[in-house]
């Protein structure tokens, strides 16, 4: 008998066929598989640095996809003041030398006037000084004057005192030229500006400050900040009043700190809250000594030093707080009574004092509850 075979047989051992891909619907162009993510790229990120996204996980059994947060955008720093504005000693003579500058223009003016003439007969015989041959001022005299009242003016006019705890910013038209931190007297050009800087350890506490919660209420905050001036010529000349610079630092620090931390009001379970004053003043301090440390103040502590409620929401809270502890000693005393009655009304039964059945007991229970809570009551519990 005959049998057909098949014209091409498989040869044993032979793969299967791969799945085939479909076909494509446009035979004379070439695609590519392109990721959904880069549909939506904007041009103007290329070449950027990519940060990773912040991924916030679903909650379990609800079937939520994961959320993707874009992340937060980097916070902007205080401008820089001029680089080249940078604290250094300036040049100073001993006040001596000033002083015998001085002395030597105030010597030259006598014996100028002795020269032409201008000193007294009986001053001369006084001092024992020989007769001057000279009739009048003339042009060597007037030279002289200037002179001698040049040296009189670049003394006595160059001589300053350097104290503890201050500092002096010296500066030419316009130009710094040195800071001078010595003690005692010393002689600088008498050219130079001189600005008075206070370099002490210093508390500044603030008047009452306003602020709100992150629920919206309404603070009032008084903060003590502990700072010094570290660098002269910064704090000086690099803005026109450290002082009030310092000052807005710290208001606006209590506008985006506080905001993030809750009161501590009734019935609040959150951990950190404005009771915490170590953590708020660790906050506050390092964002206040990050933005003044730019103009040369060096900041230690901003420690909060008051808290409280606004006046137009004090009274309401006051009422809150009354009514949550109101409540807080009626359960006490509720818990403590059902207790009481609890325990007599097993003893009664335990010991076989009395026999009672469900209407009994409701109604035992009943006097016992009204019993208790009356004299608890009464005795002003």
């Amino acid at each position: 008998m005959n049998t057909k075979t098949p014209q091409n047989p498989e040869p044993e051992g032979a793969p299967e066929e791969a799945d085939t891909p479909p076909a494509r619907l446009i035979q004379s162009e070439s695609t590519t598989d392109i990721p959904v993510h880069l549909l939506f790229r904007d041009d103007s990120d290329i070449g950027a640095p990519t940060v990773p996204p912040a991924v916030v996980g679903r909650r379990l059994g609800t079937g939520e996809q994961p959320r993707v947060r874009p992340p937060a955008p980097p916070r902007r720093q205080p401008p820089d003041v001029d680089p080249q504005l940078v604290e250094r000693p300036a040049r100073v003579m001993p006040g001596l030398l000033g002083v015998l500058v001085g002395l030597c223009g105030a010597v030259g003016s006598g014996v100028i006037s002795w020269w032409a003439g201008f000193v007294s007969p009986s001053a001369v015989r006084l001092l024992e000084l020989p007769p001057s041959a000279s009739t009048g001022l003339g042009l060597p005299q007037v030279a002289a004057y200037i002179g001698a009242g040049l040296l009189f003016l670049l003394g006595f006019g160059g001589l300053m005192r350097g104290q503890t705890g201050g500092a002096w910013v010296l500066s030419v038209f316009g130009r710094y030229r040195g800071t001078i931190r010595r003690t005692g007297l010393v002689w600088v050009n008498p050219l130079v500006l001189r600005r008075r800087a206070d370099v002490r350890l210093r508390h500044w506490r603030s008047e009452p400050m306003a602020a709100v919660d992150a629920n919206g209420l309404a603070l009032q905050v008084v903060v003590l900040v502990t700072w010094r001036v570290s660098d002269t010529a910064r704090a000086v000349l690099g803005i026109d009043d450290h002082e009030t610079y310092l000052r807005e630092c710290v208001e606006s620090a209590l506008a985006r700190v506080l905001p993030q931390v809750p009161a501590d009001l009734p019935g609040t379970t959150a951990v950190v809250s404005l009771r915490n004053v170590e953590a708020v003043g660790d906050a506050l301090s390092r964002l206040v000594a990050s933005e003044a440390e730019p103009v040369g103040l060096e900041v230690f502590a901003v420690q909060p030093t008051r808290i409280e409620y606004a006046p137009e929401v004090a009274a309401r809270m006051q009422r809150r707080r009354i009514a949550a502890l109101d409540a807080e000693h009626r359960d006490t005393v509720l818990s403590s009574l059902v207790d009481s009655v609890e325990d007599t009304v097993i003893r009664l039964t335990t010991r076989g004092l009395v026999e009672l059945d469900d209407y009994e007991r409701k109604a035992l229970v009943k006097d016992l509850t009204v019993a208790f809570y009356t004299g608890r009551t009464g005795d002003g519990a």
